[in-house]
């Protein structure tokens, strides 16, 4: 599968962006789904994730309450709608897809979990 990563941008801290991860080449529905971001001369991290279903989230302790993952299977994409900006949410962020597993739960934040990556999109967030 394919992910194109979108929406990214540069916005004043308290401001929004809606990140767009769209899939071709497969069916979302397949795929748990997570969002990473890396900062410059940082790893990349964990930022989000939805299982395929779409019922069940998780999140980085340092986005809970500004940040919301969602899916739309229907349409083959993952968004990732942020708000609250802050300046340390600067980062390359990334869509990733892990295969439907039992084991998700305990590997959601993982980079291993994940067979597939978009190519990242920038978000650039000013003080």
């Amino acid at each position: 599968v394919q992910l194109q990563a979108s929406g990214g941008g540069l916005v004043q801290a308290g401001g929004s962006l809606r990140l767009s991860c769209a899939a071709s080449g497969g069916t979302l529905s397949n795929y748990n789904m997570g969002w990473f971001r890396q900062a410059p001369g940082k790893e990349r991290e964990f930022v989000a994730a939805i299982r395929w279903s779409g019922i069940t989230t998780y999140y980085l302790d340092s986005v809970k309450g500004r940040f919301t993952v969602s899916r739309d299977n229907a349409k083959n994409t993952v968004y990732l709608q942020m708000n609250s900006l802050k300046p340390e949410d600067t980062a390359g962020y990334y869509c990733a897809a892990a295969p439907r597993r039992s084991d998700y739960s305990g590997s959601y934040y993982y980079e291993g979990a994940y067979d597939y990556w978009g190519q990242g999109t920038q978000v650039t967030v000013s003080s």
